[in-house]
This record gives structure tokens, sequence and C-alpha cells, in this order.
């Protein structure tokens, strides 16, 4: 005989399980969404733990037991998997945005001692300035420039993908390519 679950799948909302039957069949989802809809439905259906684990092409029980605490807790938002590892990421927003600003100021030669910037560059300006980051690394500067969108050009810069300067009767105008968005993901 099963014990008594301590955690019991919570009744789901007409919406919920059109969502996780939509979800469970999807091809173009992620495995792992796909198995974790997968579980919750056999657990809302009735089936154990064990038998929901097996749906899913899981073996252990304890981790759907685990997935319907985090669904009764968070619905739909349980079958996308939380932080796996790894160290938890040491600048924030604010300080992200502040390399971004940093990248977007065009340097000057007496002060910054380039023309354009390079990951270095950037690194020693960003760390000397008043309300920089003294210890920043070049490849979080590039993590966060490739987050961002940005990508290194050939001619030696780093340019915001998807905008370009153009030359026009009007004069030089930067024209936006409104599929960028889509392309940078």
């Amino acid at each position: 005989m099963a014990r008594q679950r301590k955690d019991p799948l919570r009744p789901l909302t007409d919406v919920e399980r059109t969502w996780l039957e939509r979800i469970s069949r999807a091809s173009s989802e992620p495995a792992n969404h796909v198995a974790r809809a997968k579980a919750v439905l056999a657990v809302a259906n009735g089936q154990t733990y064990q038998a929901a684990a097996e749906a899913a092409g899981r073996r252990s029980n304890d981790a759907v037991a685990h997935l319907i605490t985090r669904f009764n807790q968070l619905g739909l938002d349980a079958l996308i998997p939380g932080h796996a590892g790894g160290s938890a990421p040491i600048y924030t927003t604010p300080e992200r945005e502040r390399i971004l600003i940093e990248a977007r100021r065009t340097p000057l030669r007496e002060q910054d001692g380039t023309a354009t910037w390079s990951l270095s560059t950037l690194r020693r300006a960003i760390r000397r300035a008043p309300d920089g980051l003294p210890n920043v690394s070049s490849y979080t500067i590039w993590c966060v420039l490739h987050d961002a969108g940005w990508s290194w050009q050939h001619s030696r810069t780093w340019c915001d993908t998807g905008k370009a300067l153009r030359k026009r009767k009007s004069g030089i105008v930067e024209v936006t390519d409104p599929d960028a968005e889509p392309k940078k993901t």
C-alpha cells in the first residue's frame, strides 16, 4: 500500500490542464518541459508518483513529488527548471547596465588611450571609473555584451547587433533591423 502523500496535487484549472496537455504533446518544447508536463498530468489523472515518473520517462518518484510541490506553489512556472548549480551571478542588473553604458560611450583617446573599445580597454575604463566595478573581468564584460546582443566585428570594434549607420541623401542615419531581436535569441 502506498504511503500518504505529504503534498498532494491541487486541482488543476481548465487553463492549466489545457497548457499541460499542449506542452506534453509539443515537439518544439524542451524535453525536460515535456517530461515534467507528462508527470503532472499523470498525477492529476490519479496515477502514483512512481507511475507518473515512468510515464514521463524518468525513474525517481521523489523527483515527481518535488515537482508536484513546486507546481502547487508556482503553477505552470514549475515546468521551467530553476538554477541548476554553479556560482550565482555576481553582477546584477545595475552593474550589467553600467557595463553597457560604458560600452556605448565613445572612447576618448587621451583619457582611455584608444579610439575603439576592445575588451581589455573597456575593462580598464570600467575599473578606473569612480562609479565603476573594480574587479570586473574581461570574460564578464564579454558575457554582458553578448547577452545584450553585441558582437565583435572584423573592424575590431564592438557593435550593437541589428543597428547600422547608413549614408543617405539626408545624411548619416542609424538603421535598425526589425528581425534583430529574434535572431539574437
